[in-house]
């Protein structure tokens, strides 16, 4: 018998008793389709966390300043201002593999334009933040040495303030109010949108540093040199660790730090913070993978438990197909074939279920979900796998049957 004709008898033997093969799939279109959405769901994770490393940049570390302590006490980073201008721009001179050190300084505040009023982060930087944060300007122009040497009341806004204060005009030219000071808005910022802690990176000012010093953030800041953090970038291909410990030693010797003295600042690489966080989302997405393929373990445990009553009811059917000549191997191939025909016929509404419970949960949970076509195939072969591996024990029974013996079963 050839495989058209056992496909044809495979199929004529399902439908006779269409309920109980609709059951028998169910464990493998729930299988298939719990596969496909954990997938997504996991790929979404990664994605997400692809997209904050791109925007925070490879190869980014933050020099932030130091702490003291009062009574006792010791206070959190960045309470004493400990790192200057002066150490960035030693930073990018003496160290080859720094590409880009950024000082600034970092407030908060309302900007005001017209009746309209948004309270944002504003920072005060020097040209290089834009090129250690790779933040392009996508309308007008960016900040650059001039504006800082004359301190000017200049901004560049990003995407969320833009898009607060003027909706879908076009913000570029326009004047606005940052701590009452007035600025004129020279461009606005390319989209970054959520930083790895779930922070808007799009709802910032940036100002020029010696206007924020002198003009806007003010205090103890205005008599000194002294930034909140510095922004460095290491150069494509650069060691970020060593490069990390040539900023240790620079700093220390730079602030006159004895052997026997803690570090004044904290250096932070972003990097590796990065990697842990990919690391353990790709671990979730294969956990959940991993528990959602126990579904199609059930799925293939439930196609083998109803071939071998298929079997078993069958037994005179399959005598009387050998008596007349049909061979073990045409059996085995007629009861695999019915298996394999519902773990992939289970296997494409599992598909479709599974495309539509990951637009659900994107949809109502709010969360980022992507479909692969790798996880769909692997999914699809898998219930294909199933059905082989499951179904061959119920056929290889019937094939093995006696045809006289077969024949006097009631």
């Amino acid at each position: 018998m050839n495989f058209l004709a056992t496909l044809k008898v495979a199929l004529a033997a399902l439908r006779v008793n269409k309920l109980r093969s609709a059951l028998t799939m169910l464990g493998i279109i729930i299988g298939v389709g719990a596969v496909i959405t954990m997938v997504a769901v996991g790929a979404g994770a990664q994605a997400r966390v692809e997209d904050q490393i791109k925007s925070l940049g490879s190869n980014l570390i933050i020099i932030l300043s130091g702490n003291f302590t009062s009574g006792g006490v010791r206070m959190g980073s960045g309470s004493q201002l400990t790192i200057t201008e002066d150490d960035a721009y030693a930073l990018a001179r003496e160290i080859p593999a720094i590409q880009a050190a950024a000082p600034n300084l970092r407030g908060n505040g309302q900007v005001v334009f017209g009746n309209s009023n948004w309270a944002t982060q504003i920072y005060g930087i020097t040209p290089e933040y834009l090129e250690a944060r790779q933040w392009d300007v996508v309308a007008g122009e960016a900040i650059n040495p001039s504006h800082v040497d004359s301190a000017a009341k200049v901004v560049l806004m990003g995407q969320t303030v833009a898009r607060t204060l003027f909706g879908d005009s076009d913000p570029v030219g326009e004047t606005v109010r940052i701590r009452r000071v007035p600025h004129t808005i020279i461009g606005v910022l390319d989209r970054k949108g959520q930083s790895m802690i779930g922070q808007d990176q799009d709802d910032v000012v940036l100002i020029p540093i010696s206007t924020a010093r002198k003009r806007v953030l003010g205090g103890t800041q205005v008599k000194s040199r002294n930034v909140q953090n510095i922004t460095v970038r290491v150069r494509d291909g650069g060691d970020v660790g060593a490069t990390e410990q040539e900023m240790r030693a620079l700093l220390r010797q730079r602030h006159k730090l004895q052997p026997s003295q803690e570090d004044d600042f904290f250096i932070r690489n972003l990097s590796e913070v990065l990697a842990a966080q990919e690391a353990s989302s790709k671990i979730l997405a294969l956990l959940l993978a991993a528990v959602a393929s126990v579904s199609l373990m059930v799925g293939g445990i439930g196609i083998m438990n109803i071939m071998l009553v298929s079997v078993t009811e069958r037994t005179r059917e399959i005598g009387l197909r050998m008596a007349v000549g049909a061979r073990g191997r045409d059996i085995l191939m007629q009861f695999l074939v019915e298996a394999v025909t519902l773990a992939l016929i289970g296997g494409l509404i599992g598909i479709a279920l599974g495309a539509c419970a990951s637009f659900a949960v994107g949809y109502f949970a709010g969360w980022r979900t992507e479909m692969s076509v790798t996880a769909v195939l692997l999914a699809f072969s898998f219930a294909a796998a199933v059905g082989v591996f499951f179904g061959f024990y119920p056929a290889r029974t019937a094939s093995r049957l006696v045809p006289i013996e077969a024949l006097r079963h009631e």
